[in-house]
């Protein structure tokens, strides 16, 4: 689970949240009382899956600040050289991109070499770099990190993510509530409530994992996009730089911060399940696709 992503986690519990709210409340029991009301449980479906959606994405550049524990640059503030670089650097693509507002720019203590945006809106959100990256960076590589991750807010990367989750969600309790109805026919009428109630969290859960790998596959596809943007706003020496300075440091990543990895601008070679579960394509691809 930690690959898959903070977003992915938090809508997870959002999720499990509702559907243990509405259970309570006996909605499910409503919706299946005379067999299953296909049309209304869609419905009700659709609701709690874009209620997670966008409560996650209410809720993402808090849950990453307390997470990574991410401190943010006052720009008014008194800055260090390196601040003050950062700042300008943000300041300068955000103008370049086309951003009504400067996002939030903020260090996390890390020792890998990454970085992350996040946040609901293109005029509400987060750069944030680790001091690793400033520690080990260039100041053309730092800049062409920094424009890969502008490049997502400008492209609206977040805002497609919710609403591509939002739909898989909404077929997720769809799919797992019709589920956990025929389940619950194989029992004792005494035992089917909680067998019905178990079996909508399990199944759930089960397909929610299933359906992040299309999901995961968006935010392979948007990284591509990314990149191309980054090229755009600094140049693409710059950019090639940057993903050549990460591919030298992928193994300094810290395992305790993997989870919000579905935001960070670096990526290792997976195979198997786990390639279908990466939130990034293999440094080497990216390269490749921007050298061509």
């Amino acid at each position: 689970m930690k690959r898959i992503g903070i977003f992915l986690l938090v809508n997870l519990l959002v999720l499990t949240t509702i559907g243990i709210v509405s259970t309570v409340l006996g909605v499910n029991s409503y919706l299946t009382a005379n067999g299953i009301d296909y049309y209304s449980l869609f419905i009700f479906a659709a609701i709690i899956g874009f209620s997670g959606s966008f409560i996650s994405l209410a809720m993402s550049k808090w849950i990453a600040k307390q997470m990574m524990n991410v401190k943010v640059i006052n720009p008014g503030g008194s800055l260090s050289s390196q601040e003050r670089q950062l700042i300008n650097m943000v300041d300068n693509l955000a103008r370049k991109a086309g951003l009504q507002k400067t996002p939030e720019v903020g260090i996390y203590p890390s020792a890998e070499v990454n970085a992350f945006a996040t946040g609901p809106s293109r005029n509400n959100s987060l750069v944030a770099v680790s001091s690793g990256l400033l520690d080990r960076m260039n100041s053309d590589a730092i800049e062409g990190v920094l424009a890969h991750e502008v490049a997502h807010i400008a492209n609206g990367d977040m805002v497609t993510m919710t609403l591509l989750q939002g739909v898989v969600n909404t077929f997720v309790v769809f799919l797992a509530r019709i589920i956990a109805y025929f389940v619950s026919t194989f029992v004792r009428e005494e035992a089917r409530g909680i067998v019905h109630f178990l079996s909508i969290l399990i199944f759930q859960i089960l397909l929610s994992i299933l359906a992040s790998i299309a999901v995961m596959a968006y935010s392979r596809h948007r990284e591509f996009a990314a990149d191309s943007g980054g090229a755009a706003l600094v140049g693409k020496s710059k950019m090639l730089n940057a993903l050549r300075s990460l591919k030298g440091s992928v193994n300094l990543v810290d395992n305790r911060q993997e989870a919000i990895a579905t935001f960070k601008i670096s990526g290792e070679k997976k195979m198997g399940l786990r390639q279908l579960l990466a939130t990034h394509p293999d440094l080497d691809e990216r390269i490749q696709r921007l050298e061509h």
